[in-house]
């Protein structure tokens, strides 16, 4: 699908919702088995919220369903298996118009400063480095191995480089590479290695982790060029993933809040890991199976059914399961920012029937839908004054439910408002837009997603 990638020239996308890079007072606070990585956003004029109050709330609505159509564009090649993961084509989250999280820390024994994507979706954790063959250009300076007393090259004889279920390849019998590349043109490859990552523990010291990463030395049509980012930070439960690396570190467990976006514009963040990660009372956690796919890493959950306004659709048991082909289902991703429901779902298009339910509670309210709403969401009313019985909608599961309140169900203008719903090819997602104000925890040790109704405003100091 090389036209799906056309956005790749315009700006790279990571994976956690919409950009923003560490401010230098961010920090990591730690525990004996757990750490907590602070994200807040980047306001340069490099990136795509600098200025962005001077566009209307239609444009700025636009701007970001576009970056939600790129990255699923990008979730589905991968499901299809046309983006593999061996074995030499690493999975990295090369999507998105704009708007990335990234995190801050320094790299080897000379301390040196980077700033890495986060992608909950991806496992290679990579940064360029000298001599680069062909490296994009990044403010920060870029890292040299050879001045790092503490790097070393990743083995031949390593897991990841070596058996059926390696990751990279063994090279001249000497070095173990990688080589990951995807329509549009954009790739990065290099050499893996390792090195110690400093994670701030406060403001002024850190604490060493030996970390397994990409050294690359050939990155191409990479467009978060000119910023301080210079690769990623990959989060899911791929092998060589900071979740993974760490699984005993962080109980195989990370979680973030997303406090409410203000004018469609993120507010920062704190990704938690293992014991940082709050003790919820257990009535008020909900949870579900997370379920395996054979060809991705992504966090795929059982949904059997979803409620729009307290009324419950019944959907056939089996229109979102993965297809045969590894397309369809269900999962998280909190890169997509506005959910996805399937068009093209086992047995329906469910993306229909979803909104048809909201527009019949709308027209029982005797609503008006709007004669030119925002490219990419089809259903969109006047809002009269003091209007605020938006619907709700939920999310069934074997296990419990996940609710989306109403006010987080839609995205709200003064004047009209959109059930914040896109149309899913071939797949179905639950975006960062309906994770407001909910306390997400990967549990990749008991295999579950946990889920809980929080203030997230207090999660960012």
């Amino acid at each position: 699908m090389p036209s799906t990638f056309g956005f790749i020239n315009a700006k790279l996308l990571f994976c956690l919702l919409v950009i923003s890079i560490l401010y230098h007072s961010a920090f990591v606070t730690s525990k004996p088995t757990g750490f907590s990585l602070r994200a807040v956003i980047d306001d340069s004029p490099e990136s795509p919220l600098y200025l962005i109050e001077n566009l209307t709330i239609a444009e700025r609505l636009e701007r970001l369903i576009k970056i939600s159509y790129a990255r699923v564009n990008y979730l589905n090649l991968v499901s299809s298996g046309d983006a593999k993961l061996v074995p030499d084509n690493i999975r990295i989250p090369i999507l998105r118009d704009a708007l990335y999280y990234a995190v801050a820390f320094t790299i080897g024994s000379q301390g040196h400063p980077v700033k890495l994507l986060m992608d909950t979706g991806g496992g290679l954790i990579w940064t360029q480095c000298l001599p680069c063959t062909n490296c994009f250009p990044q403010k920060l300076p870029i890292y040299n191995p050879t001045a790092s007393t503490s790097y070393a090259t990743l083995p031949c004889s390593h897991p990841l480089c070596n058996g059926d279920r390696r990751l990279y390849n063994c090279e001249h019998g000497r070095y173990c590479v990688y080589n990951a590349q995807y329509g549009g043109g954009a790739s990065t490859s290099g050499i893996a290695s390792t090195e110690a990552f400093h994670f701030f523990v406060d403001q002024h010291s850190t604490h060493p982790f030996n970390v397994i990463f990409g050294c690359s030395y050939d990155s191409r049509d990479i467009t978060f060029m000119n910023t301080d980012i210079s690769g990623i930070f990959g989060l899911s439960f791929s092998p060589d993933s900071m979740a993974s690396q760490f699984s005993a570190l962080i109980q195989h467990r990370f979680s973030y809040c997303l406090a409410p976006f203000d004018d469609a514009t993120p507010r920062p963040l704190v990704l938690r890991f293992g014991e940082d990660i709050p003790q919820l009372p257990p009535q008020s956690v909900g949870s579900t199976q997370l379920i395996a796919s054979p060809t991705s890493y992504f966090f795929y959950l059982g949904l059997k059914d979803i409620s729009v306004a307290g009324h419950r659709i019944g959907f056939p048991p089996s229109i979102f399961q993965i297809k045969p082909n590894g397309l369809g289902g269900f999962f998280i991703d909190s890169g997509a920012l506005f959910t996805h429901i399937d068009a093209d779902a086992l047995g329906g298009n469910a993306y229909a029937e979803v909104l048809k339910v909201f527009a019949a509670y709308y027209g029982s309210k005797s609503l008006k839908q709007t004669g030119a709403s925002p490219e990419g969401f089809e259903l969109c009313y006047e809002r009269p004054p003091n209007f605020n019985e938006f619907a709700a909608l939920t999310f069934h599961f074997d296990e419990s439910v996940y609710t989306v309140n109403g006010q987080y169900m839609h995205v709200i203008a003064p004047n009209f408002f959109c059930v914040g719903i896109l149309k899913g090819s071939s797949v179905s997602v639950l975006g960062a837009w309906q994770q407001q104000n909910k306390r997400i925890i990967y549990d990749g040790g008991r295999g579950v997603l946990e889920f809980a109704d929080e203030n997230c405003m207090n999660d960012i100091a």
